[in-house]
Order: structure tokens, then C-alpha cells, then sequence
């Protein structure tokens, strides 16, 4: 009897020196990618089959971003001058909406395709797109609601890279403020409304476009409205997230509100699952990460922007130590590349804490810091996306990422501690190629629509700034 199964058609061999299979460097590695651009098969130890495309160096898997605002790109570097007497994230917010409040669905669709470009350049290979600017600029929508929605996806699609968009639930501008401030109109919605969106991104049924639901915040939904899209997020097959205790000013209104820090409010009042994942959860108690543990839920967490508002520093030993799945995201863009989030994620704790290597645990045979940090980071990422296969393993996406061996702080490391100098020892991009589902989007460095991508983005920002 034929095989009929379409996967198994015309495959695709891809060999590698080494790779990054199951937590630990392996050698002589063929690929199997079947049409569609998945894992058909992994095997180490293996010469180059005849007809293999040769991959020019050691090959880790592409890595989830699991928060991304893309408007905020456009406000990157614009915000570091202080003219007060304090500034701090609050005040941050407050210029960077002067960047929501202008951006055209053509201007988004221009930031977030150089920003897409960017994050591939950085070892990202699927986005999560935390996504709220919904309507126009006067608060009214769109004839067609998805525009902006839409934008985005397309800008994923130009520039070659998978999302996760999760449209946003956003209706309050505080605990005690029944609506939103008139600098927020663009941000309006209902559980309707994020919905919608949500099945109009799946619909497309785009082998590189997926979609879920967010809540801004506590903050920015009544209780009533976060439990409804829970109850309806039950009916969808896609991931959640939430803002949360991000800032100790958000922690203390909460508590002033409602008698419970967030997360203690959020595990209590909404049934929390392994869908769920809680972005920030800066400021915790040993009581509120055991809670998370219990309920399955993962944790996103962001250093680059975190040190750049001012957040604070997350209790990652306590993290790590309960098992909850985590994730790395890029949020406001001051960065767009994983290693610099997983460096600034063990930094700020060796300096909180000092002491080093505090993320590695060689009691349970991780001695290595960025090897714990890296495989904790792409599993939680895959869950952050939507996936429930990521890496280097059969039946997940063939996203690779190719190092130059050769590259500043990797040349003459030994194979066994390659990972260890990426994070640690290197000041510059290294990734020579970076595959998608397959397919080469970055090759010597530089992405296939680079100047493309970065002269629609120059274009957007001179309209958008032209009076500095």
C-alpha cells in the first residue's frame, strides 16, 4: 500500500557538525524536514547523507520570545533623558503612548517587519506579539477590527518569522478608574472583541501564525471581564497571558483594592492552567510561587526591559527551584536577542545576590548557567507560544539557529562549554544562518529583506519623529 502521508513526501536532509539534542552537544547530526517544514527525524552520530545541505557550523534550536510590544521598537533610545526630578516606569509609560497614539496600521506593519528582521538576527525564530493597539487614533475601529491585528501578521510573514499574536483585554486605567485615561482610547476592548481577533488569526490557518488571549493587566480588567475570557479561553485552543506584578506600586494598589497581592489574587479567582503564563511576576512571594507551581502556569520573564524601566529583579532561585516553566521575552525592545536577555537574567542576580553562577544547579547535574537558562528558556517558550513540540526533537518545527564557531569569544572555546561562552563571553551577533520551518531566512549574518525591511522602518520613523 502507497504512503499517502503528504509529510513523508520529498524530505529534506540537513546535516550538522554538532547540535544542540537533548541538552547536550552531539555530533555529526542529520535532519530530516519534511515539506512542511517539521522534524520527520533527529539522528546523531552520522555521516553527511548524499544530497544533504552541509549547515556551516554547531546548530542550537531557535528560541520563542515570548513578550513583544512592536509599536514600542519606534520608542526604543527616545526615552533615556530625564528632565524631572524622578523618572520611572510610570513616567516611561506615559511618553511611550505618545508613540501609541500615532502609529498608522502601514507605519506598525513597517516597525514590526524591521523589528521581526531583527529578532531573527538575535536567535529568535517564533514571537509572541502582546498586542492592544487596536483601533485608530481617535479611539474609533477600523472598518475592518482586525487591521492592525493583521499588520502585524503580515509583517511576521515579510519578514519570515512565527507569532503568536495575542490580542489584548484592556478596559480600566486602574484598580479605582471604571474607564480607560483618553490617552489609552486606541486600546479599548471587550472579551468580544480579543476573541474575534483571535479566531480571525487562526482562521488564516497560516503554517507560521497562530494565535491566543491576553489580559493587560489586573489593573486594566475587572474581575468579572479577566473571569469570562478565562471561562472562554477554555474553549480555544491557544495560550494566555497577563501582565503581573510587575511594579511594587501595582502590588500595593492591588492590595489596597481587593486585600490580595496579584498573583495571589489571580490563582484564587481564575483557574489557572498550563495555558496560562504570567509576564513579569517581578514581585513574589514564596506563597504565590508555590501557587503558579501548582496551577501549571509558566512565568515570562524580560531583563532587558525589566533593568531598563527600573522593575526590579525576579526571585529567579525560586523560580528555577519550584519547576515552573519559563520564558524569556524582549517586551519594549531595548534588546532583540536571547542571549542578552539570558546574560541580564543572571546578572542582576549576581549582583543582587553576589555570588556567580547562580542559576546553575550541580546537585541535579546542571553545572552550567547557560545551559540551564537555555533549555528552561525553550521549553517554556514553546508552552508561551503554543507549542507542544519545540527544539531539535521529531515533530517540531525545523527552526535552527547556525553559530560561526569562528565568532568573537567562541573561537578556540572547546565544544563543551560552546554554550557558556555565547552567553557570557560574546559582544556580538553569532549567528551565521537562522532557519524557519525549514527555511533559510539569515544567511552570513545578514537577513535575506534586510534593506528591504530597514528602509520602510527609516521611512516610519521619519514620519513619526520628524520634529527632533
Amino acid at each position: 500500500m502507497p504512503d499517502l502521508n503528504p509529510c513523508a513526501a520529498d524530505p529534506r536532509l540537513l546535516w550538522a557538525p554538532q547540535a544542540w539534542v537533548q541538552g547536550q552537544w552531539r555530533s555529526d547530526v542529520v535532519l530530516t524536514v519534511d515539506v512542511n517544514g517539521q522534524l520527520l527525524e533527529v539522528c546523531t552520530g552520522m555521516a553527511a547523507p548524499p544530497g544533504a545541505t552541509r549547515l556551516p557550523g554547531p546548530v542550537l534550536p531557535g528560541m520563542v520570545n515570548a513578550h513583544s510590544h512592536a509599536f514600542q521598537r519606534a520608542f526604543a533610545g527616545l526615552a533615556e533623558r530625564r528632565s524631572g526630578e524622578r523618572d520611572d516606569f510610570w513616567s516611561w509609560r506615559d511618553r511611550m503612548y505618545a508613540v501609541a497614539l500615532r502609529v498608522t496600521p502601514e507605519q506598525l506593519h513597517a516597525i514590526a517587519t524591521q523589528l521581526y528582521t531583527e529578532m531573527l538576527r538575535g536567535g529568535y525564530t517564533q514571537v509572541c506579539e502582546f498586542h492592544y493597539l487596536h483601533h485608530d487614533a481617535d479611539g474609533s475601529r477600523y472598518a475592518d477590527p482586525a487591521e492592525m491585528s493583521l499588520a502585524l501578521v503580515q509583517a511576521a510573514q515579510d519578514a519570515g518569522i512565527g507569532i503568536t499574536l495575542l490580542p489584548v483585554l484592556y478596559q480600566r486605567a486602574g484598580f479605582t478608574q471604571a474607564t480607560l485615561r483618553e490617552d489609552q482610547r486606541r486600546f479599548a476592548s471587550t472579551v468580544e472583541l480579543v476573541r474575534t481577533l483571535s479566531s480571525r488569526v487562526n482562521a488564516l490557518m497560516s503554517p507560521l501564525a497562530r494565535a491566543g488571549l491576553a489580559v493587560h493587566s489586573l489593573r486594566a480588567a475587572p474581575a468579572e471581564a479577566v473571569q469570562e475570557l478565562a471561562l472562554q479561553a477554555r474553549f480555544l485552543d491557544g495560550p494566555v497571558h497577563i501582565h503581573i506584578a510587575e511594579q511594587t506600586a501595582e502590588v500595593d494598589d492591588c492590595l489596597a483594592a481587593t486585600g490580595l497581592r496579584p498573583i495571589e489574587w489571580l490563582a484564587r479567582h481564575v483557574p489557572l492552567d498550563h495555558r496560562w503564563h504570567l509576564v513579569h511576576a517581578t514581585h513574589t512571594t514564596p506563597g504565590e510561587i508555590e501557587a503558579v507551581r501548582r496551577s501549571g502556569a509558566g512565568v515570562v520573564i524580560c531583563p532587558s526591559t525589566e533593568a531598563n524601566l527600573g522593575d526590579g529583579l525576579c526571585d529567579l532561585p525560586g523560580w528555577l527551584a519550584s519547576d515552573t516553566p519559563l520564558s524569556i521575552g524582549s517586551d519594549s525592545h531595548m534588546s532583540r536577542s536571547w542571549v542578552d536577555e539570558l546574560r541580564w537574567l543572571e546578572y542582576g542576580q549576581r549582583l543582587a545576590l553576589r555570588r556567580r553562577n547562580v542559576a546553575a544547579a550541580p546537585e541535579l547535574g546542571l553545572a552550567s548557567t547557560a545551559a540551564r537558562l537555555f533549555d528552561r528558556s525553550i521549553a517554556g517558550g514553546a508552552a508561551a507560544a503554543g507549542f507542544e513540540r519545540w527544539g531539535l526533537v521529531e515533530g517540531a518545527r525545523a527552526d535552527l539557529l547556525v553559530l560561526d564557531a569562528d565568532a568573537p569569544g567562541l573561537l578556540g572555546v572547546p565544544d563543551s562549554h560552546r554554550l557558556d561562552a555565547l552567553v557570557f563571553a560574546t559582544n556580538a551577533l553569532a549567528f551565521t544562518e537562522v532557519w524557519v520551518a525549514g527555511q533559510r531566512r539569515l544567511e552570513q549574518g545578514l537577513h535575506i529583506r534586510q534593506r528591504e525591511a530597514r528602509a520602510g522602518f527609516a521611512h516610519a520613523m521619519r514620519e513619526l519623529w520628524a520634529e527632533l
